[in-house]
C-alpha cells in the first residue's frame, strides 16, 4: 500500500497517478486519508501530553502527602483519575482513526510510474517490441481444442465430469508436454540465478493482504471458509510472503526466487470464445519469478526479468510481442507492468502468457519487508514478479503453431525434456 510519507509529501502527484489508473474519487479519497492521519496524529499529541501529566502528577502525590498537603494530594489524585478516563477515550479514538486509515489505504491502488501510458483498457496498451517468425500452417489448420481431441492429449469433457469447466485433464504426450515445460522453465530460471522454492498452494488471509490480492481480488480467489484459507492465484503470493515481517541485509539483495505451482482463479463472469479450450482456466500450472530488491536497482532487475521471459519465448520458437500496459489496464498493485503475448496462428489472435511487474514499495509496505543499509538505516524493499511462464496458452500456441500434416512438431529446446519430437 502507499506510505503516508508518499501521500503527504507528494499529494498532487499521487492523485494524478491514481487518476491515470482510473481510480474513482482519487482526490476525495486522498483527502480522507490525510484527514484520518491528521486526526490520529493530533490525538496522539494530546494523549502524549496527558500521559506526561499523569506521570508527573502521580510522582508529586507522594511528596504532597509527606508534606502534609492532603487536600492538594487529593486534588492531584482526582486530576490523575480524570486524565486516565480522558486518555481511555483518546486511545480509543486514536486506535479507531489508525484502523480506519489502514482499511482505507488497503483500497487504494499503487501509483503508476511516469512512463506508464495513458489509456482506458487493453486497446490502449503500447506495443514496445515484436519477435519470432510467422508460422506457415496447413490450409485446414485446427485450434488447439480440436488438436487435443484429435491426438487424445487433453480431455476437456473428462475435466468437466471430474470437477467442472476450466479443469482439463492432460493425457499421454499432453501430460508429458506439461511436465517438460515446467522442468524447462525451472531449469532456465535456475541457470539465471534464481533459487527454486516449493511453497504451499494454500495461504492465509495475511498473505493475501501482504501482496494485495485482498481485499481487491477476493471474489476471484477460491476461499476455504471453514479454515479461512485461500487457494493461490499465483506463486507470487506465498513466495513474496516468505519475506513478510523480515529485515534483510543490503548485501543479500537482490533476492531471486522461482517456483512452480498450480494456480487457481475463479474467473467469475468469463465466457465466450476467449475462454474456450486452454484460453482461460480455473486451475493451471505456472512457473513464477519473484525478486526482492533495493530501490536503486529494481529497474535493472525488472529489465533482467523481461529479458529472461523474452529468451524463453525465443527458445520456444513462438511469435511474440511485448506490451507496456496503460493506466487503465495495469493491475491494482503494479507501478509498471509489461505483458508478453504469443500469437496463435490457428485462432488468429494474441494470447497473454506473462505479466512482469515492478511494485515499487507498495507490496513491501504491506508486508513490512525491509532491508538494513550499510549505515544501519532501515528502508522498504522493492518487490517484482513475473510469469516465466504460464503454461495453458503456451501449450495452446505450441500445438496450433507447430501443427503439420504429420503431427505436431516439438521445439528443439523441449525435445530433451519431452523425450519425443512429434505428437502424432
Amino acid at each position: 500500500m502507499l506510505t503516508i510519507k508518499q501521500i503527504t509529501e507528494n499529494t498532487d502527484a499521487v492523485v494524478r497517478g491514481l487518476e491515470k489508473k482510473h481510480f474513482k474519487n482519487a482526490k476525495e479519497t486522498i483527502e480522507q486519508v490525510l484527514a484520518l492521519n491528521n486526526k490520529r496524529k493530533s490525538t496522539q499529541v494530546v494523549l502524549d501530553t496527558n500521559l506526561a501529566e499523569v506521570n508527573t502528577t502521580s510522582k508529586a502525590i507522594g511528596a504532597l502527602m509527606k508534606e502534609g498537603k492532603k487536600d492538594e494530594a487529593e486534588a492531584a489524585k482526582a486530576r490523575v483519575a480524570s486524565l486516565k478516563e480522558t486518555n481511555k477515550t483518546l486511545q480509543a479514538d486514536m486506535d479507531q482513526a489508525a484502523h480506519d486509515l489502514q482499511q482505507l489505504l488497503y483500497t487504494i491502488p499503487n501509483v503508476p510510474y511516469e512512463e506508464v501510458p495513458e489509456g482506458n483498457g487493453a486497446e490502449d496498451n503500447l506495443v514496445v517490441k515484436m519477435g519470432g517468425m510467422e508460422t506457415p500452417l496447413p490450409k485446414d489448420a485446427l485450434p488447439h481444442w480440436e488438436l487435443a481431441k484429435k491426438y487424445d492429449i487433453i480431455d476437456f469433457d473428462l475435466g468437466v465430469k471430474i470437477t467442472g469447466a476450466g479443469f482439463p485433464v492432460y493425457k499421454g504426450k499432453g501430460a508429458r508436454l506439461q511436465r517438460a515445460l515446467i522442468n524447462f522453465f525451472l531449469d532456465e530460471a535456475r541457470a539465471s540465478g534464481y533459487t527454486e522454492v516449493m511453497p504451499p498452494t494454500v495461504v492465509n488471509a495475511a498473505s493475501g493482504y501482504g501482496t494485495g490480492q485482498l481485499p481487491d481480488k477476493e471474489g476471484q480467489m477460491y476461499h476455504c471458509e471453514v479454515d479461512d484459507l485461500y487457494l493461490i492465484p499465483t506463486a507470487e503470493v506465498p513466495v513474496t510472503n516468505i519475506y513478510r515481517d523480515v529485515i534483510l541485509d543490503e548485501k543479500d539483495l537482490p533476492i531471486k526466487n522461482c517456483a512452480y505451482t498450480e494456480c487457481f482463479r475463479r474467473e467469475a463472469g468469463s465466457y465466450g470464445k476467449d475462454v474456450r479450450g486452454l484460453n482461460r482456466l480455473h486451475e493451471f500450472s505456472k512457473v513464477e519469478l519473484v525478486r526482492i530488491d533495493k530501490p536503486e536497482h529494481s529497474r535493472q532487475s525488472h529489465q533482467e526479468m523481461l529479458d529472461h521471459v523474452e529468451g524463453l519465448l525465443q527458445k520456444l520458437e513462438l511469435p511474440y510481442r511485448i506490451l507496456r500496459l496503460c493506466g487503465g489496464d495495469i493491475s491494482f498493485t503494479a507501478a509498471i507492468c509489461y505483458d508478453f503475448e504469443v500469437y496463435s496462428e490457428a485462432q488468429k489472435r494474441w494470447l497473454e502468457v506473462s505479466s512482469v511487474s515492478n511494485f515499487d514499495t507498495y507490496q513491501a509496505n504491506r508486508l513490512k519487508c525491509r532491508y538494513r543499509t550499510a549505515d544501519k538505516k532501515t528502508e522498504l524493499c522493492h518487490t517484482l514478479n513475473g510469469s516465466a511462464l504460464a503454461l495453458p496458452r503456451i501449450v495452446a500456441a505450441l500445438l496450433e503453431n507447430n501443427q503439420t500434416p504429420e503431427g505436431i512438431r516439438i521445439p528443439k529446446a523441449l525435445v530433451p525434456y519431452c523425450g519425443f519430437d512429434m505428437i502424432d
